[in-house]
C-alpha cells in the first residue's frame, strides 16, 4: 500500500476528510443526534437510547472525541458527554461551502 500524499491536499480539505470519514457510520451520527437532542449525555444511557454493547458505544464516543466534536467530562463513575460547540461550528463552515458548489454541477451530466 503505498503512502498518501497528504502534501498536495489543503488544510482544509484534511480536515474536511477527517469529518467525514468519522460521520460515515450510522452509529456516530446517531450519537451526535441523540446529544443535540438532549444537550448532554452519560454513556451509559447511550447504550439504553442507541442499542449497541457498551464497548461499541465506547469505541465511537472515541472516534467523536478524537476529532473533537464531542467533549466529556468525568462524573463521578460516568463521563458526560456533549457537542464541543466550537468545533462544531468549525465543521460546519467547512462542510457547508463544500456542498453549496452546486453552481458548478453539470445536470446535463450522464
Amino acid at each position: 500500500m503505498g503512502i498518501t500524499k497528504t502534501d498536495i491536499y489543503s488544510k482544509a480539505t484534511i480536515q474536511l476528510s477527517a469529518y467525514f470519514k468519522v460521520l460515515g457510520h450510522p452509529a456516530r451520527l446517531t450519537i451526535l443526534e441523540h446529544l443535540i437532542n438532549i444537550n448532554q449525555c452519560v454513556c451509559g444511557d447511550l447504550v439504553d437510547v442507541i442499542g449497541l454493547a457498551q464497548p461499541t458505544i465506547s469505541q465511537h464516543l472515541k472516534e467523536l472525541k478524537s476529532i473533537g466534536l464531542i467533549q466529556g467530562t468525568v462524573e463521578g463513575s460516568s463521563i458526560c458527554y456533549c457537542i464541543n460547540q466550537e468545533e462544531w461550528n468549525q465543521m460546519r463552515g467547512l462542510i457547508e461551502p463544500f456542498l453549496n458548489h452546486q453552481n458548478n454541477i453539470n445536470t446535463n451530466c450522464c
